[in-house]
């Protein structure tokens, strides 16, 4: 009686996917990762010397070595940059700009891309979306003077003017982001609110902009970053110097920097750090609000 044959039983498909998977993990990609390094060195090199040279005194900051470290740490350069610029005054009014902005741009932006995108088989409304995307490719700079002649005309030559055009520039954009978030969420949870009783304008606030939240803080990050760093329209729309924003206020007192660089720096360092700390702790929001927003 002849026994059957042994057999060696086959490696499952499944699990040499996972082999292979595991085996390209464990690969490196150096060229994408010499490339990082590359873009990381880019922004901590020039952040350490601002750092590093705010910290020093007048005599270190000139010493020609500013990779070396300030000993010992110097305050004083902050105190100057402080009173030179009458930083309390420029902070208040960019932070009114930047806030004014920000909740602008996400109420404007919000309304409009609702408007759209619930009213899509209308021709007007189709078209009102492709005259914003076309709207994106018209930069600031070549409106500049008949925004000029505008805001002086109305009486807005001032922080609030300038608010004001940074909602209305960045609406193409932040109608486009809005634009594809709305789609991902269902009409059937409007049908069963307006079947309750619920108006237009308590379906979109009581439900839709809740719903918006991700995209909503995408949105207030990049406002408030462009705004609080926009050095253009403020110096162009704004009259009084007094009303100045940071950055203007840095340019103007260029010249009073140039022989004290640990101040400059520590002026420098002093108006991008609002910006940085924002954008550190609701970094998370922007790829979550643009994830969400690319998939339906």
């Amino acid at each position: 009686m002849s026994s059957a044959p042994s057999t060696i039983p086959a490696e499952p498909v499944a699990d040499r996917k996972i082999q292979q998977v595991r085996t390209g993990r464990e690969r490196s990609n150096w060229p994408a990762t010499i490339v990082l390094i590359v873009c990381t060195l880019s922004v901590l090199v020039p952040l350490y010397v601002t750092l590093s040279m705010a910290f020093k005194t007048t005599g270190q900051a000139v010493d020609g070595n500013a990779f070396s470290l300030p000993s010992p740490l110097n305050f004083d350069s902050f105190v100057q940059a402080w009173t030179l610029t009458n930083f309390p005054r420029g902070f208040a009014i960019s932070v009114f700009v930047s806030v004014t902005a920000v909740a602008g741009e996400i109420i404007v932006s919000a309304l409009a891309a609702y408007a759209i995108v619930r009213n899509w088989d209308r021709r007007l409304f189709r078209w009102s979306f492709f005259y914003l995307l076309a709207a994106m490719f018209i930069p600031f700079p070549v409106v500049a003077l008949p925004q000029i002649q505008l805001t002086g005309l109305v009486g807005l030559d001032n922080p609030l003017g300038v608010a004001i055009l940074h909602i209305v520039f960045a609406l193409a954009f932040n109608t486009m982001l809005f634009t594809a978030f709305l789609r991902s969420i269902p009409l059937e949870l409007e049908e069963s609110m307006r079947i309750d009783g619920a108006g237009t304008w308590q379906v979109f606030w009581k439900l839709i902009f809740p719903l918006l939240g991700p995209m909503s803080a995408t949105v207030g990050i990049f406002a408030f970053i462009a705004s609080w760093n926009d050095f253009m329209m403020p110096s162009l729309i704004i009259s009084d110097p007094e009303l100045q924003t940071i950055p203007v206020l840095q340019k103007i007192f260029q010249t009073q920097f140039s022989n004290s660089y640990n101040v400059a720096f520590a002026s420098y360092l002093m108006a991008m750090a609002p910006a940085i700390i924002v954008y550190l702790f609701t970094q998370r929001w922007v790829m979550a609000g643009l994830t969400q927003g690319a998939v339906k």
